[in-house]
C-alpha cells in the first residue's frame, strides 16, 4: 500500500507540473537511444516507442529498451522511418529495405520478395479488420494475416500517407498527387484543383465532426464531410519574415479534441509545435524549451502528453487540462500484489462511472469488467502467472486513464 500511495503522490505532483505547460527532454544522457529520432509512436500500454538510424527503442516511464540487429538478427534493418503500434499489441516499423512486424517475441519482415511492391516504406496504418496497409515509394500494399499483396497505385509519386477510416475506406496522401479515397474498388483523388494548398501531402487527420486536416508542404487544409474545403492554415507557427508558410511534418490530435501539429522548415532551419484549441493556434519552439527545432513526429499518449521527435531529441509537453483534482480525490489502489490471480480494486471516489480492462504486457485484451456501483470489487485475472496491465479509466475520457502492474503468481 505504501508503495502504490507513493505513485499517487508522484502522479498528483506530475499532474500539477503539466498543468503548468513544463516540457520535458529526453536526450542520450536520458537514455535515449540515439538524439536524432526519425520518428515516434505511444502503444496501448502507454510505451513511448522511438525510431532512430540506429535501432528502435521502447520508453516505458522508467525503463529504456533498445531493439537493433545486433540483439535481433531478424529484425529488417536499425535505420527506422516509421512505427506503428497495432490493436493486438503488434509493433510494426517501416525502413528503406522494407517492413516488419514484432508480435514480442519475433520478428517477421515483408520486402518485395514475398509481397510488398517497394522496399522503401514511408507509411503503415491498421484497419478495423486488422488489414494492414503500408504505403511505399511506388504505391500501396496490404497485409491480411497471412500475406502481403499490392493493388495499382493511386499516383505515380508513391504513398506517404495512410488512413483506414474503415474496412473499405482507405484514404491515401502522394507527395505530390493530394489525397486519394478508396473504396475498396475504385480512387477519388483531391488536389489543388479542389481547394487544396498542396498536392505535396504530408499527412491527414480525420477530427471528431468528420473533418479532414489535410498537412501539406505550405500549411494546413481543412475539408469537410462531405469533401468541401472549410478553412486553410498557413501561419500555425509564426516564421521570421518574409517567410510566412508552414510545412507541415506530422498531425495529431488529443482527447480534448486539439490539434497538434509539427512544423519544419528546412531551408530555414526554424521548427516548432502549433496547438489548435478551436479558437488559436498556440506554438512552442526553442524558446519554450523544446529539444530542438528540426520536428520529426508527433505521438500523443493516453495522458494528453504530447511527445515530440526532433533531431536533438525528444520533447514531452504536458498536458494542458489535466484535472488535478480527479487524480488527487481518486486514489484507487489494488491488493495484494502481487497475488494468486484474485485482487481487490479500491475505486475511491470514480466507482461511479468506472470501467475496467485488463491486458497482458503484449498488449492484447483478457478480459473486461463492469463496475456495478461498487468503491471496491474482486477481481480474478483470468490468464497464465505472469504481469498483467489493469487499466480503469473514468467515463469515457481517455486523459482519465490509470494504468496499474499487478503480478499474478
Amino acid at each position: 500500500m505504501m508503495k502504490k500511495y507513493a505513485l499517487l503522490v508522484l502522479s498528483f505532483s506530475t499532474l500539477l507540473q503539466l498543468n503548468a505547460q513544463v516540457i520535458t527532454n529526453y536526450t542520450t544522457s536520458e537514455g535515449l537511444l540515439d538524439n536524432y529520432v526519425e520518428c515516434v509512436e505511444v502503444d496501448l500500454q502507454d510505451h513511448i516507442w522511438f525510431g532512430t538510424s540506429v535501432g528502435l527503442q521502447m520508453f516505458d516511464g522508467e525503463n529504456w529498451v533498445t531493439y537493433n540487429t545486433t540483439d535481433y538478427p531478424d529484425m529488417v534493418s536499425d535505420n527506422i522511418k516509421v512505427i506503428r503500434a497495432m490493436n493486438n499489441g503488434d509493433i510494426w516499423i517501416g525502413t528503406d529495405v522494407g517492413a516488419c512486424r514484432f508480435d514480442g517475441a519475433a520478428w517477421t519482415t515483408f520486402d518485395t520478395s514475398n509481397g510488398l511492391n517497394h522496399n522503401k516504406v514511408l507509411s503503415i496504418d491498421e484497419a478495423e479488420n486488422g488489414v494492414i496497409w503500408i504505403g511505399t515509394q511506388t504505391g500501396i500494399s496490404y497485409f491480411d494475416g497471412s500475406e502481403c499483396s499490392s493493388i495499382a497505385s493511386p499516383h505515380w509519386s508513391g504513398v506517404n500517407v495512410t488512413i483506414a477510416e474503415a474496412p473499405d475506406h482507405i484514404w491515401f496522401g502522394s507527395p505530390i498527387g493530394g489525397i486519394t479515397f478508396y473504396d475498396g474498388v475504385e480512387y477519388t483523388s483531391y488536389d489543388s484543383s479542389d481547394g487544396l494548398l498542396s498536392n505535396n501531402t504530408t499527412d491527414l487527420l480525420f477530427d471528431n465532426d468528420g473533418n479532414k486536416w489535410v498537412g501539406t508542404g505550405v500549411g494546413i487544409s481543412v475539408l469537410d464531410e462531405t469533401n468541401v474545403l472549410v478553412t486553410q492554415f498557413t501561419q500555425m507557427y509564426i516564421l521570421p519574415p518574409p517567410d510566412t508558410l508552414n510545412q507541415i511534418v506530422d498531425l495529431d490530435m488529443d482527447s480534448e479534441g486539439r490539434i497538434w501539429a509539427g512544423i519544419y522548415v528546412g531551408y530555414l532551419g526554424v521548427g516548432g509545435v502549433a496547438m489548435w484549441d478551436g479558437n488559436e493556434w498556440i506554438d512552442y519552439d526553442e524558446s519554450d524549451s523544446l529539444v530542438g527545432p528540426n520536428i520529426r513526429g508527433l505521438a500523443i499518449d493516453s495522458f494528453d502528453n504530447v511527445w515530440v521527435a526532433t533531431g536533438s531529441g525528444v520533447s514531452k509537453i504536458g498536458d494542458q487540462t489535466s484535472e488535478i483534482n480527479d487524480i488527487q480525490e481518486t486514489k484507487i489502489s489494488v491488493y495484494p500484489n502481487p497475488s494468486n490471480g484474485t485482487f481487490t480494486v479500491a475505486l475511491g471516489d470514480c466507482w461511479e462511472s468506472c470501467s475496467m480492462s485488463v491486458f497482458d504486457t503484449q498488449g492484447r485484451l483478457i478480459q473486461n469488467e463492469s463496475v456495478l456501483n461498487s468503491s471496491e470489487i474482486n477481481l480474478e485475472i483470468q490468464g497464465e502467472p505472469g504481469p498483467y496491465l489493469i487499466h480503469i479509466l473514468k467515463g469515457n475520457h481517455p486523459g482519465h486513464l490509470e494504468v496499474i502492474s499487478v503480478m499474478k503468481f
